[in-house]
């Protein structure tokens, strides 16, 4: 039966079943490469928690190094308050009990009432001290004034301290100053009423003259030939009356004759003689600077005129020097130099009577005080 089914030439041969040993190996193999990426996996497991617990454990080591740390540092700061506390203790210790504080506090607020009221004592003793030498003080600005008008005729200064002694009155805020500020408003207003002389400016211009003075020259007479002295020598035209008429021209300079003169010609001033002159100008001029500087009328002119008779005594009218310092000299001897000054005697006895007004009503109030502390 098995031979018709499958005939032996053509039939393929079939194939032949495996044995178990011939099927081992081959399963070995696989089986040998899944265990080493199972190893592998575990290993790098293992590693891999290895690290993990290297860090964790270091993490752990730096955590208690802190930890460490802040312990140390609240350990000193533990001893650190307890030291306070130690110190804390001691001062409480040295503090005086409860009524021993009561007591201090009492006396404390007794000190400070009894300060008070001597403030104020004071207070009061000092601002009528002030107010009595604030009124001093306008008395003694008054007087001065008065000084000043009398003795340099300083308008100006004269006028602000007559306005600082009513400023003081003004601030006492006392009816009773009425009257002597009617006075000193009478005396402000004749003070405003008075022109101020400019003496520093006379002294300087008298100043500037004296400088000119240094610089004054005498003017040399100088012969004009009109043809008509001489008998007519100089009036021709040859030759000869022209040599007589150099002559004459250059002789002129020295010598002038003239037979029918009706001018004072003066001398011509040279050397010591023009020294002298230039020096009493000076010197009459420094006069009238002084006098213009104290406010004396009478000298101030006087040394004007003086000076303007040496002027026109020994200096010719056409000198063109002396001319114009006349001149000048005439414009300065108009100026006033001293004035009328108001009177403030009545403004002093003025603010004198309110003083001695107030000097009563000023002690009374002091014994007062004087018998109440008592």
């Amino acid at each position: 039966m098995s031979e018709t089914l499958l005939p032996k030439d053509d039939a393929e041969p079939l194939p032949t079943a495996t044995s178990p040993e011939s099927s081992r190996p081959r399963r070995s193999g696989s089986g040998g490469v899944a265990l080493a990426v199972v190893a592998l996996l575990l290993g790098a497991a293992g590693v891999a928690v290895g690290s993990w617990g290297v860090w964790e454990l270091r993490s752990l080591e730096s955590g208690h190094r802190q930890q460490a740390g802040h312990l140390q540092d609240i350990d000193s700061q533990t001893r650190i308050l307890k030291q306070n506390e130690q110190l804390l203790s001691e001062r409480l210790a040295q503090l005086p009990a409860a009524d021993e504080l009561e007591d201090r506090r009492r006396l404390v607020a007794q000190l400070q009432g009894d300060q008070q009221r001597l403030s104020q004592r004071m207070e009061t003793v000092l601002g009528a001290s002030r107010q009595d030498w604030r009124l001093a003080e306008a008395e003694h600005l008054l007087r001065l004034a008065s000084l000043r008008l009398s003795a340099l005729q300083d308008i100006n200064s004269a006028q602000a301290l007559v306005q600082g002694a009513d400023d003081i009155l003004r601030e006492q805020d006392d009816p009773g100053s009425f009257a002597a500020r009617e006075q000193l408003a009478k005396s402000l207003a004749a003070l405003r009423s008075t022109d101020q002389p400019d003496r520093t400016g006379l002294f300087l211009q008298l100043g500037a003259l004296r400088d000119q003075v240094k610089q004054l020259n005498a003017l040399a007479p100088e012969y004009k030939d009109k043809g008509e002295s001489l008998l007519g020598l100089t009036s021709g035209d040859g030759t000869e009356d022209s040599r007589w008429a150099q002559w004459w021209d250059q002789i002129s300079h020295y010598i002038r004759i003239d037979f029918n003169a009706d001018k004072n010609v003066r001398p011509l001033l040279a050397g010591q003689g023009l020294t002298q002159v230039r020096l009493a100008l000076s010197l009459m001029l420094e006069q009238a600077q002084w006098a213009a500087l104290n406010g004396q009328q009478q000298v101030y002119s006087q040394a004007l005129v003086e000076a303007k008779d040496v002027l026109q005594s020994n200096f010719n009218q056409d000198n063109p020097q002396s001319k114009q310092l006349n001149e000048q000299l005439d414009a300065l001897a108009v100026k006033p130099v001293a004035i009328k000054t108001p009177d403030l005697a009545q403004s002093l006895s003025s603010v004198q009577a309110y003083l001695e007004r107030r000097h009563p009503a000023a002690d009374e109030p002091a014994r007062t005080q004087q018998g109440a502390s008592q």
